[in-house]
């Protein structure tokens, strides 16, 4: 492949920690940008110590920070202010996922940042906004999710659950970068830079979607169903002969398909509880009963290939392990090596995939990989390095 990365000669400050600011970047890393990491001396993004499932590296920091680069700066220091500042002379996005206040306190407010660099992407992921009774409260993903009613949702009638990975962080950090990727093509036509802001809280509830409707509009509150759906049927996991999978038909033509050419069931077809799609959710329990008395004829496997065939979405139902050997990645080539401090790993390539160039898969940063030679090229001095105590972050 050949051509330019999208985002070739775009320079980014990341002040950041934890999952949305750090994935905001990092796929701004590989879009291409330059991606500076500060980090607190000694101790960098508190992520890195989450756990040390990577051979000594926090999974989390793993996945979040590759292609970065990482200098240690103390913001309470008159020398680290002066190091941030003239990073930001030279930066195209200033990045920041802190608390309410401080950067105000750091003297790096947003407002004055804005009036000294016109030209430079402001972008603030903060929990709740900056206004409202919860501006100040603590926003970890599995609060914003509460919050944001996406735990009333998600589950089982039993028992409410939040997500198996954190939505509420994703959801701000991919509204953040879709953020700066807007800011700076409208700066190529008007010169202007951009204050920007982008809640976790907000982007939750934009991802509750057609439940917030249906209270707003039904005036009901959407029942947690497990892997169903609440507006759509059959839609749920079936047993099989050896397991389950799978089966989501949204229309009913795709209803026609699976019990008239699948499963051979004229009877369902011209049944008129089971017709449409709002006769099939008012009768569950007997469309979910009659799917459920066919699937059980067959291995998973068999069955999901006669359901592909009559072009019934259906998908069986992987753990990671069957993630990792998966064959959709495999036979795309979808895998790449991606370098850390204690070695190589494996890691995914990027959603976003153009035809002329590959994104890059950076290496991860160690905690201040790149101080010194930041320094050098500010014509800052560079401090003598302190011993290192600890092994891997």
């Amino acid at each position: 492949m050949s051509g330019d990365l999208p985002l070739d000669g775009v320079a980014v400050v990341a002040l950041e920690q934890a999952v949305a600011g750090p994935l905001a970047s990092r796929h701004l890393a590989d879009l291409g940008a330059r991606v500076i990491k500060l980090e607190r001396p000694g101790e960098g993004d508190f992520a890195r110590s989450y756990d040390a499932e990577v051979r000594g590296l926090a999974t989390h920091f793993v996945w979040l920070n590759r292609g970065k680069e990482s200098i240690e700066v103390d913001l309470r220091s008159g020398t680290g202010r002066e190091v941030v500042e003239r990073l930001l002379a030279r930066a195209d996005v200033f990045l920041h996922n802190t608390a309410p206040g401080v950067l105000d306190r750091l003297g790096l407010g947003v407002e004055s940042l804005a009036a000294a660099h016109p030209r430079l992407v402001v972008v603030t992921i903060s929990g709740y906004g900056g206004g409202g009774p919860r501006r100040d409260r603590k926003a970890y993903d599995m609060l914003v999710q509460a919050e944001s009613g996406m735990v009333s949702v998600t589950g089982t009638p039993d028992a409410p659950a939040k997500t198996g990975v954190p939505n509420a962080d994703i959801a701000a950090g991919l509204y953040a970068t879709t953020s700066v990727l807007s800011a700076l093509f409208r700066r190529e036509r008007t010169g202007r830079g951009a204050v920007v802001e982008v809640s976790m809280f907000d982007s939750a509830v934009e991802w509750m979607g057609h439940p917030l409707y249906m209270h707003l509009y039904g005036g009901r509150q959407v029942p947690r169903l497990g892997l169903s759906h609440a507006a759509i049927a059959p839609y749920d996991a079936y047993p099989t002969a050896d397991g389950e999978i799978l089966i989501g038909v949204q229309n009913d033509r795709g209803w026609r398909a699976l019990m008239g050419d699948v499963f051979a069931d004229e009877s369902a077809v011209a049944d008129p509880r089971l017709a449409t799609n709002i006769a099939r959710v008012r009768h569950r329990a007997e469309c979910d009963a009659r799917v459920a008395a066919h699937t059980r004829r067959w291995s998973t496997a068999a069955l999901d290939e006669r359901l592909a065939a009559a072009g019934v979405p259906a998908a069986q139902v992987n753990d990671l392990a069957a993630v990792a050997v998966h064959p959709q990645l495999a036979e795309r080539d979808r895998w790449r090596t991606v370098h850390t401090p204690v070695g190589e790993i494996r890691g995914v390539l990027p959603p976003m995939t153009f035809r002329d160039v590959e994104l890059p898969m950076g290496a991860v940063p160690a905690l201040g990989q790149h101080t010194a030679a930041i320094l050098r090229e500010l014509d800052l001095p560079v401090p003598a390095a302190p011993p290192r105590t600890t092994g891997p972050r």
